[in-house]
């Protein structure tokens, strides 16, 4: 039967590659390459990766609530010092599989047959995935970079819709969940070099503890204020949460980066 094995938050800014501030960059580096050795330690076969578009993908003129690629994959196709725009494992039949029970489950999901990713989805699968191939990635992007945003409630359903999905799969697919965003940061505001650790340290405790009611009743107003409009990516983690109920974990890592002037943080969550 196919199992979800794990899941894990990180970043995805683009700044921690091209900073100067080296020490600290190494150490964030890090956190990516230990993520990876789990999830090669937990035998991982596939990886769901839950980012946000940037105005990069779709632009004004295309902002679905939810997309899944069916097809092949690359990127990230922002250019980024370090992380190759290279073609990234895919599984057409899986994410195939995916849309049509998240059809059946009533979420209107659009797709994509061939997609270059940007840096939301290319980060974590370059880095935090085996450079072999082995674990094969279904990207699924939610509208959570710009309005009007998918609700959080619904971002941490589609994650129990994914949960279902998996559990009525058959095989033996061992499969990993990534939430993939900054925790506080304001992206192109008068804010912009903002961080609010306070923010950050509230987010990343009731991730590791399992509690979704205390990010789940947050306002859009609550989170732009005290977390930015990059905040709003916490709806990448609710879908992994919800797709692991009662799961605990751990926080890995965590920097208030001025250099990347995000609120970076890494932590895994386990299945009950």
């Amino acid at each position: 039967m196919a199992e979800i094995v794990g899941g894990y938050i990180m970043p995805h800014d683009p700044l921690l590659f091209v900073n100067p501030q080296k020490k600290e960059r190494d150490h964030l580096l890090a956190a990516y390459s230990g993520i990876r050795d789990k999830i090669r330690a937990a035998g991982a076969t596939k990886a769901i990766i839950f980012g946000a578009d940037h105005y990069i993908l779709f632009g004004p003129r295309c902002l679905p609530q939810f997309l899944i690629a069916t097809g092949d994959l690359h990127g990230p196709i922002d250019r980024l010092p370090g992380v190759d725009n290279a073609p990234i494992a895919s599984d057409p039949d899986f994410a195939s599989y995916l849309v049509r029970h998240a059809h059946n489950a009533d979420f209107d999901v659009s797709v994509a047959r061939d997609l270059g990713v940007d840096h939301a989805i290319g980060v974590p699968a370059q880095l935090a995935l085996p450079t072999d191939g082995s674990v094969q990635t279904v990207p699924v992007y939610m509208a959570s970079g710009v309005e009007p945003y998918v609700r959080l409630q619904r971002a941490y359903d589609f994650g129990k819709m994914v949960r279902d999905a998996v559990d009525a799969m058959p095989g033996d697919e061992r499969i990993v969940l990534i939430g993939s965003g900054g925790i506080s940061h304001w992206v192109g505001t008068g804010e912009m070099g903002r961080i609010n650790p306070e923010f950050d340290k509230k987010v990343l405790d009731a991730v590791v503890s399992g509690d979704t009611s205390s990010l789940l009743a947050m306002t859009d107003e609550e989170i732009m204020r005290d977390g930015g409009n990059g905040g709003m990516e916490i709806r990448h983690f609710l879908a992994v949460m919800g797709a692991l109920p009662a799961g605990r974990g751990e926080v890995l890592a965590y920097e208030a980066w001025p250099g990347g002037v995000t609120g970076l943080g890494f932590a895994e969550i386990l299945p009950a």
